[in-house]
């Protein structure tokens, strides 16, 4: 019966529209009511524990910081001073939005965020130049991807917080990964753009490594707010919500100082940010009355017997996972699917023998694959309308398909050498 309410519930919140949260919250009360026998009050004490916890406060922090950074210019900036390292290298400007788009991400946290910032900047300037419309915006949907993954990212803030993982661990954990992935766009991009003609045009400009090694040194504040919130983490200084804290002082500094911040587009970002949290925190609330729900009737439990009785091997499970990630990424936003599938995942994962550092990264490159995925590719959504619809969401899609592959790719290569993502945190902590 618990697994019949479960899927009319995913069914109905599908087809129905309900908002996320609202559907997983009706359907863990459900199962609470009806199966487990008027055990409701159980919601309340789930959903109270985790929403009073302090280390959750850094989630509303680090979308505020990611917001000012959004409206205050910064992204123009560091994409002049980073261009000019690529006019020698075959792809030029577009190995600088996945650089820059790394960057961002250090700063940012959220994947739509930095698509659409770096986007808004590159997207005009690179058809101005002449570059091919649909690769430019499948490579800034790419590297869009690394701002959920590089630190501080909301989806491995909100992973640890909820299932009581070292946040500390999982940031170091996430930064290797994230600029390996990179790595490998840019060399992608590299390849493809040396052997087809007409995606990049030949403007004839050359910028020598010295002089564009000095156009990056106006860009060092930068580095002030990185250290402000990943320094004093890893330093042991600050614990991430006081981080958090330091980097929303430090982007409103910069902001102020540096980019075009003013009064009325920091509200604008607070109001924003509120907006955003809110749509996530509806999310959270659904996601812990119905993991209060699973756990209390033992059904991660059930799943293990389930996969020792079909001898199914670690790895088999963790295939399994991935499709079931990357079915539902094509329905569901990043966070929500995370969210809605921890309870059940996470236990489950671990069970066999998995990290749970590591199975943080993995789970965040799996929904990273569903910003790209139509039809609710956030980061495709974003982007064509930055585009004016001039790139269609299906040829945005296509362009984007490479480097779905390669994100796919790099949970193969994070399974054969797990130790990329544990080096730093079991060197370090």
């Amino acid at each position: 019966m618990v697994w019949w309410i479960l899927l009319a519930g995913f069914a109905i919140t599908a087809i129905t529209g309900v908002p996320i949260g609202i559907g997983l919250a009706l359907t863990g009360m459900a199962i609470l009511q009806f199966v487990v026998g008027n055990a409701t009050d159980l919601a309340v004490n789930a959903v109270w524990n985790v929403f009073t916890d302090f280390t959750l406060s850094a989630v509303p922090l680090f979308i505020f910081m990611g917001e000012i950074m959004l409206v205050s210019g910064v992204s123009g900036k560091l994409y002049s001073a980073v261009a000019p390292l690529f006019t020698r290298v075959p792809g030029k400007l577009l190995h600088t939005n996945i650089a820059v788009s790394a960057l961002f991400g250090a700063v940012s946290g959220a994947s739509t965020s930095t698509a659409a910032a770096i986007g808004s900047v590159a997207y005009p300037e690179l058809e101005k130049r002449g570059y091919k419309p649909s690769v430019v915006v499948g490579t800034l949907a790419a590297g869009g991807t690394l701002g959920l993954l590089i630190p501080p990212s909301l989806s491995l803030l909100i992973y640890g917080a909820t299932q009581q993982v070292s946040i500390g661990q999982l940031f170091l954990a996430g930064l290797v990964p994230g600029l390996m992935l990179a790595v490998m766009m840019m060399l992608y991009i590299g390849i493809v753009t040396s052997r087809t003609a007409g995606v990049v045009p030949d403007d004839g400009e050359r910028v020598g490594l010295r002089p564009a090694l000095r156009l990056l040194l106006p860009i060092w504040p930068i580095g002030f707010l990185i250290f402000a919130v990943l320094g004093t983490i890893y330093t042991g200084l600050a614990t991430p919500t006081e981080a958090a804290g330091l980097g929303v002082a430090a982007a409103v500094i910069l902001g102020f100082l540096w980019g075009d911040l003013t009064g009325h587009k920091l509200w604008n970002a607070f109001v924003h940010s509120v907006q955003v949290f809110v749509s996530i925190g509806v999310v959270m609330l659904g996601a812990l009355i119905l993991a209060q729900a699973i756990s209390i009737l033992g059904l991660p439990l059930e799943v293990m017997s389930w996969i020792e009785s079909m001898n199914l091997t670690p790895i088999m499970v963790l295939v399994l996972v991935s499709v079931f990630y990357l079915v539902l990424g094509c329905f569901f936003d990043g966070i929500s699917l995370m969210l809605m599938t921890l309870p059940i995942v996470f236990p489950v994962m671990t069970g066999v023998g998995f990290d749970p550092v590591w199975l943080g990264v993995i789970i965040t490159i799996l929904i990273e694959i569903g910003m790209l995925t139509p039809p609710v590719g956030m980061n495709l959504y974003v982007l064509t309308g930055i585009t004016g619809n001039r790139v269609t969401l299906l040829q945005a899609a296509y362009a984007s398909t490479p480097f779905w592959i390669l994100l796919l790719l790099g949970v193969v290569i994070l399974t054969v050498f797990p130790s990329i993502v544990l080096f730093l945190p079991r060197t370090l902590f």
